[in-house]
């Protein structure tokens, strides 16, 4: 894992195209503005997991109980 200082209105970039700015902290809390083609996808990871478990689920559905 890279781990990188900023402070607010600096930014670091993901490749060309992805760039992420502190827009403010305060307290234990950072806001985060992304800026990414719309061909990405941004979540937030809980969101991002959700999701993918989602996919699985209907990708390999529970048999019910009574089908054989």
């Amino acid at each position: 894992m890279l781990v990188l200082s900023r402070q607010k209105d600096e930014s670091i970039m993901i490749g060309d195209d992805v760039e992420i700015t502190i827009v403010d902290v305060r307290g234990d809390k950072v806001r985060l503005g992304i800026n990414a083609p719309r061909n990405i996808t941004v979540h937030r990871k809980e969101i991002y997991l959700a999701i993918q478990k989602e996919k699985e689920e209907n990708e390999h559905p529970a048999h019910s109980a009574g089908n054989s």
